[in-house]
């Protein structure tokens, strides 16, 4: 099996389930296993790059639910990751921090913990009807945020369970800055 159940919770293998295709483009996601179905690849960049270039929320907003739906799937490489873009609108390792234990951090702004429940809830409950936090999303989030937080949020768990199931990641990695793959 490509995972040791230890009380309760899952830990990620570091036995890859699929080798990456032998390349050495200098691209982050077309060297790894994604690469080895390249007709995908120009649809999934296409994504990403709608996912933080086209949508209402901010490179930060983005960032934040990308590290928290991170911290919940166990993707190492998706912990390790920070979006330069997400660096320049504001995203500190402070943020990070507070951000990546379980609990929602006493003194995040409001807009923050609203994007940290909403994951929470998305990754958690899905289906559970939690009226506050609706309450609370439609106060501080137009439609068209809650809709992009809703799709960011689809593509990043999607991705992110993806890289896991696949095996191979190391036990840690250092934190890097990377780019939208463009």
């Amino acid at each position: 099996m490509g995972f040791e159940l230890d009380e309760g919770r899952s830990t990620v293998t570091t036995k890859a389930r699929v080798n990456s295709p032998q390349s050495d483009t200098g691209n982050l996601i077309k060297d790894s296993a994604l690469g080895l179905v390249p007709e995908t690849l120009p649809h999934y960049l296409d994504l990403t790059v709608a996912i933080w270039d086209a949508g209402p929320l901010s490179p930060s907003d983005i960032e934040l639910a990308r590290l928290r739906n991170a911290n919940h799937v166990g993707c190492v490489m998706c912990q390790a990751v920070r979006y330069d873009i997400a660096v320049a609108d504001g995203l500190t390792e402070d943020l990070v921090d507070q951000v990546s234990n379980q609990g929602i951090q006493a003194g995040l702004p409001e807009r923050q913990e609203l994007i940290v429940r909403f994951v929470d809830w998305y990754v958690l409950s899905p289906s559970a009807h939690d009226a506050d936090l609706k309450r609370c999303l439609d106060e501080q989030f137009s439609e068209a945020e809650q809709v992009h937080l809703a799709l960011l949020m689809a593509y990043f768990n999607g991705f992110s369970r993806c890289a896991v199931s696949l095996g191979g990641m190391p036990d840690s990695m250092p934190r890097m800055e990377i780019s939208v793959p463009r």
